[in-house]
């Protein structure tokens, strides 16, 4: 999946990034689209039965929600039907099987906003949330292209990283993993999820391409400096502020 474009961003009316909910019942598919909404700067949070949708929903005021239509207690229609008492407005994007016509008749005509079928791009996803979230009234930020971690600064436009003051030369690759290490601090990114992020698993899902480019990032990001790469074993990695 390529990297978000930093000027496309959207925001809350008030400032603050906007709020999507994911409803799936499937654990990694919920992930795999909560990590791509992260990655866009976004707030997310998950929620994998109705019930716990529901009340999701009443905590986060969400901007809009990804939905599926088959969940274990009931199922997205109704769990529609329970956020729109609450919040009438609130965009809906549906996930439905390839086959299920009905699902996407009945979805629409309930009051869904817009629905995709499964198997489904997470470019897809992104897209359409982000056209359902415009015509919501969601605000294009101005905010500026560079993430920054502790004493790490990454400029996604011009592509230059610095640590306290001094700049680093990555390649390409090396570039996208570390943005999306950066666009995710403190959270512990598994091998998995990496490499569908960075390579969209062009390497056939070897995990040791990960371990490979991790250890180069180490050699310069690292390099002289408290570690702010940290692998977690068993899980995955992470990034956080030197201390």
């Amino acid at each position: 999946m390529a990297p978000p474009d930093p000027s496309r961003d959207l925001l809350r009316p008030d400032g603050t990034p906007l709020r999507v909910l994911v409803v799936d019942d499937e654990v990694n598919i919920a992930e795999l689209i909560c990590m791509a909404l992260r990655y866009e700067g976004w707030q997310v949070e998950a929620a994998h039965t109705g019930a716990r949708a529901v009340a999701a929903a009443k905590d986060l005021r969400p901007d809009a929600v990804v939905l599926d239509m088959m969940l274990p207690d009931f199922d997205g229609l109704e769990v529609l039907r329970r956020m729109r008492t609450a919040d009438p407005a609130v965009p809906v994007l549906f996930l439905t099987a390839r086959d299920a016509v009905e699902d996407r008749i009945a979805g629409l005509t309930a009051g869904g906003d817009d629905y995709v079928t499964k198997p489904f791009s997470l470019e897809e996803v992104v897209a359409r949330l982000r056209a359902l979230m415009r015509r919501a009234g969601a605000q294009q930020a101005q905010e500026s292209s560079v993430i920054v971690v502790g004493d790490l600064e990454l400029d996604e436009d011009s592509h230059e990283v610095r640590r306290a003051g001094t700049e680093i030369s990555l390649t390409a690759t090396e570039f996208e993993l570390l943005r999306f290490l950066m666009r995710n601090p403190r959270r512990v990114l598994s091998k998995a999820q990496i490499l569908d992020r960075v390579w969209n698993y062009d390497f056939g899902g070897q995990a040791n391409v990960v371990e490979l480019y991790i250890s180069y990032l180490r050699k310069k990001v690292d390099a002289g400096h408290t570690p702010m790469i940290h692998t977690m074993r068993g899980a995955g990695y992470v990034l956080k502020p030197a201390t």
